[in-house]
Formats: C-alpha cells, structure tokens, sequence
C-alpha cells in the first residue's frame, strides 16, 4: 500500500472551517447567494445556478460524513432547482433568477452540469426530490445537450431551446464530466461513466495531445479551434483567453477518475496523458513570471496572459497532485502537495475573515480582476476533503 504523504493540520480542519463561513449563504429569494469578502450573502444579486447547485453539492457531501443537520440547507438548494431557478414552461434551468423570474434566461451546459452534479449528491443522500432532480437533469442534458458524433456537449441555448449558439467549448464539457461520473456512482448506469469518457478521449487525449498539452478552451459548432478566441477579454471568468492552467490540473484529476470509473476496461493513456498535463501545467503555470504562484492563463507558446493567481487553480493542483500520489505512489506528487498546501496557507487562506482569496494579484495581494468577493467553497471543500477519501470516480461515491 502507498505510503501517503503527511497532510497539514489546517487542511485536515478546513472543510469545516469552510462549512462555517459559508452557513449564512442562503438567499432570501431562494437558492445560494454569491457571498462576499466575510460571508455575507449578496441578496441584491441574482441567484445563480452554478452558485446554487455547487452549494448545494457541498453541503450533500457534508451530510454524506454525518452532518446530517446540514440537511435543511441541501433542501434550500433543491428547492430553488425545482422552482426558482427551473424553467416550467420550456424545460431546463435559467442561468440565473430573482423573486421576479429570470435574469439570464439563456440555457448553459455549464449550469446543467453543476445542476446534474448537485442532484446526485442530494439524490445520494436521500434528500426529498433529489431522484426526480436528477431524473429530469440527465433528461435534459440528453434531449439538448449531448452530441453523439462528436461525443461532447454544445455549449448554450436561448431560453426557448430554439437557437443554439455558434461556439463549443471544453470549459462545459469538463464540468459535465465531473457530472455524468457522479450520476453514473449514484445511478449505477453505466452510459454516463462511458459518456464522461468520450468527452475525456475527445479533451485529453485529442485535443490537449494535439497541442502539446495546451489545451485549447475554445472552438466553432463543427469543433474547429478558434485560438484567438477572447484575445481582447483575456480575463473572462468563464471563456479567458489562451491556455487556463488550471483547466490543465482539473483535466488530469477528471482523466485519473474516469480510470476509476471504467476500471479494468481504462485504457492506459488515461494515466499518461493525466502525467503530461500536470506537468505542463507546472512549468507554464507556476512561478512563470518570477513571483510565486499559478498564473491564470498564458498564451500558446507559454507566455503568461492573465498573472493574477486565482484560489481555484491551487485548490486543483492541490488535489491533482494528492490524485497522481495515491494512484503512482511517486514522491514527486507527494511534494507538489506539501508545497501547495503551504502556498495556500500562506497567501490564500483568510483566516481574519473566512474562506480563500479568490483572486491575488502577480504579488500575492488580494484582488478582484476576475472575481469579486468569495461566490461560494466548491473548490477549497473538494480541495481539502479530497486526502480524506479513497481513490473514487466522484466525491459523492467515496462518501455514498
């Protein structure tokens, strides 16, 4: 049995830390508030689904490990995905809504996957509605989502699923990976684990390998790719310019799950291609511009674009380099940890106010370039939960 590397007191405790800042999350609309730098929820904003739905994600998980008391608040969140946030008369979820209805009314592969991700974790829990939640979101992400030919998923509709937009891109797809191996652990249906493949062979071991392991975000409806795609929004939260490292990170981990996922049948570039994107990720993205730390993104030929450090691209190497460890048992994965782990403690925990930065500048000074405030503890959660659990194609199914 691998020896694991030793994991620091302070991310043993964190999960719970972050429990505690993100208890008073709830929005009196219903659903997730995007918090603020303390805590405080945003009630002038609208919900947002990827809020709601990673919230509610986080706190199933938490009642999975026996917080059961935190039940009510995977409730707040289902509720919100069956009312609120849901569309009654064309199907599928709004972007996001207010106590009015709809703000961003569009249709996003990226919300249905955080909404099939947060109704597997509450189905597995056994939460009131939680079946029927991700019943209707696999249905959804079937009936409007999935390509078979290229075996991805298209990006964004309009409201009424009439006009589908002229853009794909992996961004959608990697979190409908996450998605469709946790619907498979709590389904027990084999065509999403399968499904999650195609799309990885299509990323990993397309795409990325084609391009020397940067991998391209953006592309046309026939998967063209559109490389200067954003040239002149290069800090876009969702759709940045060039190469985001830590796409690179939550690539690799995704890629070693699915090897779980598929079991005796994973093919061996699974494990390969997960080594070859860690470390590009590692000698394009950290300390590439003299100063400690991950920078966003960077252009083709490694060139840093964005240089702000962003708390989730840690967060990810964190758990990319704790994954590698327990699937090769090499020491190099075990250090990469330790050092992260100590970077996150240093620059990016909050102990004054609560949670991580979200954002530091190229010198490690908080900043809001590309997020405002701490939206909510998906990353850090699954980040420091993840040297609790057992090698797992999903955190729900370590826990469930």
């Amino acid at each position: 049995m691998t020896e694991q590397p030793q994991v620091p007191e302070w991310v043993r405790n964190e999960p719970e830390r972050l429990l505690a800042f993100a208890d008073a999350a709830a929005h009196p609309d219903g659903g997730f508030a995007w918090l603020d730098e303390t805590g405080r929820p945003g009630a002038d904003r609208p919900v947002e689904t990827w809020i709601t739905c990673r919230m509610t994600h986080v706190f199933a998980l938490a009642v999975a490990q026996g917080r059961d008391e935190l039940r009510e608040k995977v409730d707040i969140g289902v509720a919100a995905l069956r009312g609120l946030l849901h569309d009654d008369e064309h199907g599928g979820w709004f972007a996001s809504a207010n106590a009015r209805g709809p703000v961003a009314a569009h249709k996003g592969a990226y919300e249905h996957a955080f909404v099939v991700l947060a109704a597997a974790s509450a189905a597995a829990i056994g939460a009131d509605g939680g079946r029927e939640l991700l019943r209707d979101a696999l249905q959804v992400v079937e009936n409007r989502f999935w390509e078979e030919g290229p075996g991805l998923v298209a990006d964004s509709w309009d409201r009424t699923w009439t006009e589908l937009e002229d853009y794909r891109g992996v961004n959608a797809n990697m979190h409908t990976v996450e998605a469709m191996l946790a619907a498979a652990d709590v389904t027990g249906d084999r065509v999403w684990s399968d499904r999650a493949a195609r799309i990885v062979q299509a990323v990993v071991h397309g795409f990325a390998r084609e391009h020397h392991w940067r991998l391209p975000e953006h592309f046309d409806p026939r998967w063209n790719v559109r490389l200067e795609y954003n040239r002149d929004k290069p800090a876009d939260p969702f759709r940045p310019y060039g190469v985001t490292i830590g796409h690179l990170l939550e690539w690799a981990r995704l890629a070693l799950h699915t090897r779980v996922a598929l079991g005796d049948a994973a093919p061996g570039w699974l494990l390969e291609d997960a080594r070859e994107l860690f470390a590009t990720a590692v000698r394009d993205g950290w300390n590439a511009d003299g100063a400690e730390g991950f920078v966003y993104t960077t252009d083709f030929d490694a060139t840093p674009v964005v240089r702000n450090r962003l708390h989730w691209v840690l967060a990810e190497a964190m758990a990319t380099a704790w994954t590698l460890h327990q699937v090769t048992g090499e020491q190099q994965y075990a250090q990469w940890f330790q050092e992260w782990a100590a970077h996150a403690e240093h620059f990016f925990v909050d102990r004054e106010s609560g949670s991580w930065h979200h954002e530091l500048d190229e010198h490690n000074r908080p900043a809001d370039t590309v997020w405002e405030g701490k939206p909510d503890v998906y990353h850090a959660y699954q980040a420091t939960l993840l040297p609790r659990l057992a090698p797992a194609a999903s955190f729900i199914g370590a826990l469930a």
